[in-house]
């Protein structure tokens, strides 16, 4: 087989579970559907931190936050730690992006030949506000997080995808006329679903407001958060801000009709590969940087160690690439070592980092004993939370609280914490050092808050730094809508 083109599309906060393919009452997923059918879906994926920049600086390192220091949305990767790109940029192979990536800033040697219309860090910085944790502070003159408006119509965000999707199948066709046979690696980065809630209309209207599911595991219900977590939803405080029900339904609405935008989107840009002639010898894989919690637990965005914010969606199809389902777990550090196999490429700097390459994972059996992690130390957090996941165990370990410990295969929906059974302590014993041989939790929670003092400090101290950023959603840039 020659060497496969490799074209990633990443979108911004889709729950892993509201497609079609994996089982959903009521979303509409055709085009993600097809892909998972005709290649290898990941049913254990996860982010290695559930909020935009850690994830992704991530992503294009192949290696923990913990490790690469880019703790939160204010510390924002700008290639100065060597990643999958630049390994790319070595070997000659070319490798560019469309859309969104949330780096710094665009003129960074981030690993791509070229950026096109790309979405980095607000100002070069992000969100400085969100570094205050000691407590945490909300932005000065801070806006409801999900936007001023919920419902149907148009923002800039999917002006933006509108603009990104064009701009891919325009792309494909300029590589087909290039005369440059040489295989490619193109990343596109979609923001849908992410907030604001705003569908456009046909979308939309998807989703009649009284046929939607209803909020898992609401406190209004009898739920009761862990600490740590209604930390969090006390932060944000978006469920009070809904102004009544009705516009409480239009987001769940929104967010589904979004996904079906995005999906759409997707559809275009996979008939374009095929239009160009590209689609028989490129792999395609579809993922997101995070979830988004979609009022379960009473939170809204995400920022926590459960399934609907820490897991993400994950399909791979293509060349050499089996149908199927893996259930290993995996992560998006996985990314750096797959596209390098993919290529055939060997990198010393990768090697050695904590992810492995997807290609290999999904053609072997499942594999109970691999861990997969995540972390946060992000906006909200006055602490730092930590996730281990290891065959059907599911570990959360928050510095200052008690841990949570669920079984995912008889409790998918994380609801009874068996951290304190005494006949699961072993399991419990096993996760914990299972979590002390990738970090000292408490040494890098103390890291994380050094480094965000230091920030501020630089910054001028909180008073200056909680007026630096975006107050939730990063915009998209101006004029390449």
């Amino acid at each position: 087989m020659s060497t496969p083109n490799c074209l990633i599309i990443m979108s911004d906060e889709h729950q892993a579970t509201i497609n079609g393919y994996s089982g959903h009452p009521v979303v509409q997923t055709p085009n993600l559907d097809a892909l998972a059918a005709s290649g290898m879906q990941f049913s254990n994926a996860y982010t290695p931190s559930p909020i935009c920049i850690p994830a992704r600086a991530a992503f294009a390192t192949g290696d923990y936050v913990h490790n690469i220091h880019h703790w939160d949305n204010a510390m924002p990767y700008a290639g100065e730690i060597r990643g999958w790109g630049h390994c790319l940029q070595d070997a000659a192979i070319p490798v560019e992006s469309i859309g969104k990536l949330h780096y710094r800033k665009d003129e960074d040697p981030a690993g791509f030949d070229v950026e096109h219309i790309p979405m980095n860090a607000h100002d070069g910085v992000g969100m400085v506000w969100g570094s205050i944790r000691n407590p945490p502070q909300l932005k000065e003159n801070h806006a409801r997080m999900l936007g001023d408006y919920i419902g149907p119509g148009t923002s800039k965000y999917t002006e933006y995808d509108e603009a990104i999707t064009l701009r891919t199948i325009d792309w494909f066709e300029e590589r087909r006329k290039s005369g440059d046979h040489r295989p490619w690696c193109l990343y596109v980065g979609l923001v849908a679903p992410h907030f604001p809630l705003i569908a456009p209309q046909g979308f939309f209207d998807l989703y009649p407001l009284d046929t939607l599911p209803p909020a898992k595991l609401h406190p209004r219900d009898g739920y009761i958060s862990h600490p740590w977590a209604q930390a969090q939803a006390d932060f944000m405080d978006c469920e009070n801000q809904f102004v009544n029900e009705e516009e409480r339904l239009r987001a769940f609405a929104a967010y589904f009709g979004l996904v079906s935008f995005l999906d759409h989107n997707v559809g275009q840009i996979l008939a374009g590969l095929q239009n160009s002639g590209f689609a028989d010898n490129t792999r395609v894989f579809y993922t997101s940087d995070h979830g988004d919690n979609l009022g379960a637990r009473g939170m809204w965005g995400k920022s926590n160690m459960y399934e609907e914010s820490v897991a993400i969606p994950l399909v791979a199809s293509g060349p050499g690439i089996n149908t199927g389902v893996c259930k290993t777990p995996v992560s998006l550090i996985d990314f750096a070592p797959t596209i390098l196999e993919n290529f055939g490429v060997i990198d010393t700097d990768i090697a050695v980092r904590p992810g492995v390459s997807m290609l290999h994972t999904m053609s072997q059996p499942y594999d109970e004993t691999k861990v997969t992690f995540s972390e946060y130390h992000a906006v909200g957090s006055a602490t730092g939370a930590y996730m281990i996941r290891k065959g059907r165990w599911k570990y959360n370990y928050y510095i200052g609280h008690q841990p949570e410990l669920f079984d995912l295969q008889s409790d998918p929906e994380e609801m009874t914490n068996l951290a304190n059974d005494p006949s699961f302590a072993r399991i419990l014993l096993d996760l914990h050092q299972e979590l002390t041989a990738i970090c000292n939790p408490q040494a890098a929670d103390a890291h994380a808050h050094a480094d965000q003092e230091a920030m501020i400090e630089r910054y001028g101290g909180k008073e200056a730094a909680a007026k630096l950023g975006a107050p939730g959603a990063t915009p998209a840039p101006e004029g390449k809508q």
